[in-house]
């Protein structure tokens, strides 16, 4: 048997899902705010940060943003779908419609718009 042929008879079924359950995962690790956000922001500020963002991922990158940065003065406002919100302590997390805007969506924009007010 060629070394082609004893590669192709490996191949079974479950080994396939393993391997495509793995790829998977690591595709989604990947991308978890928790796991890879820490070493993609800026320079710690010397001062107060204000964190304002909108998406599914808002929440979770909030709640990122508070561990990687325990020791910094934040505070802000993000809005996420209903059903994606995360316990923040600092950064406060707002539900709302999407696509379609209700009226905690506006609620979410005008919190956002005064959180940044002022800033420099």
């Amino acid at each position: 048997m060629s070394v082609t042929a004893a590669a192709r008879s490996a191949w079974t079924d479950a080994r396939a899902r393993q391997v495509l359950r793995s790829l998977f995962e690591a595709a989604i690790a990947s991308a978890d705010p928790g796991k890879v956000l820490a070493s993609r922001l800026p320079e710690r500020p010397n001062g107060r940060c204000v964190v304002v963002g909108a998406g599914k991922a808002a929440a979770s990158m909030a709640l990122a943003v508070e561990a990687a940065w325990s020791d910094v003065d934040l505070g802000g406002v993000v809005v996420t779908p209903y059903g994606h919100g995360a316990d923040t302590r600092r950064i406060r997390v707002l539900e709302a419609a999407h696509p379609v805007p209700d009226a905690n969506s506006e609620l979410a924009a005008r919190e956002i718009l005064a959180a940044v007010q002022g800033l420099g």
